[in-house]
């Protein structure tokens, strides 16, 4: 009988170690803010910032700038929201704090900005050879030019401040258009 109480004392040991390791570790992880509007420049003053604050245990809050901002209905640990910016200046920031229920909190700062400027397309070569049309240019943007059109047709360029560009087409001319990262469009009949 002396050995039945040390096996349930050794079996209450192992129970207590094995659940002991099951036991949940303190929330550590910081909520982690993405902005997923395609860029924080435009043309107008007030636009709009889309984001979501991601979270292993549920977002409790969002703010911008210290206030507090709704969040779309679902889930506590997607929590998607949005804002609209009111720039007085050419350039700003946006502070985005979230905060989870063990009381961690993530950051994120947006640089946003006004760019009222049209990018500028420079033609370097149009050749015409019975109904095809080359043209060859280069677009430019005092931030960034983001989209080349040429007849319609989106071509395959890496986005920057100087972009040169070739495209071949059919017909008399080629109508080209180019957008900057604010949404500016400026267009191009070459002949």
């Amino acid at each position: 009988m002396s050995r039945r109480p040390s096996h349930r004392a050794l079996a209450a040991a192992v129970l207590a170690l094995t659940l002991g390791s099951c036991a949940r570790t303190n929330d550590t992880f910081t909520p982690h803010i993405s902005v997923t509007s395609e860029s924080s420049a435009s043309r107008e003053k007030s636009f709009l910032i889309q984001g979501y604050v991601l979270d292993d245990t549920g977002v409790t809050e969002v703010a911008v700038d210290g206030k507090p901002i709704p969040t779309e209905p679902g889930s506590d640990k997607l929590a998607r929201f949005q804002f609209r910016t009111l720039l007085n200046t050419p350039t700003g920031r946006y502070t985005i704090t979230a905060r989870d229920a063990a009381g961690n909190e993530g950051t994120l700062v947006v640089p946003v900005s006004v760019d009222p400027v049209r990018p500028v397309i420079r033609i370097t070569r149009f050749e015409r050879s019975g109904n095809t049309v080359r043209v060859a240019g280069t677009a430019t943007d005092n931030a960034r030019v983001s989209q080349i059109l040429v007849d319609g047709n989106r071509l395959n360029i890496t986005p920057g401040p100087s972009v040169d560009f070739y495209a071949e087409t059919t017909g008399i001319w080629a109508d080209i258009e180019v957008t900057d990262s604010a949404g500016n469009r400026t267009t191009l009949r070459a002949r």
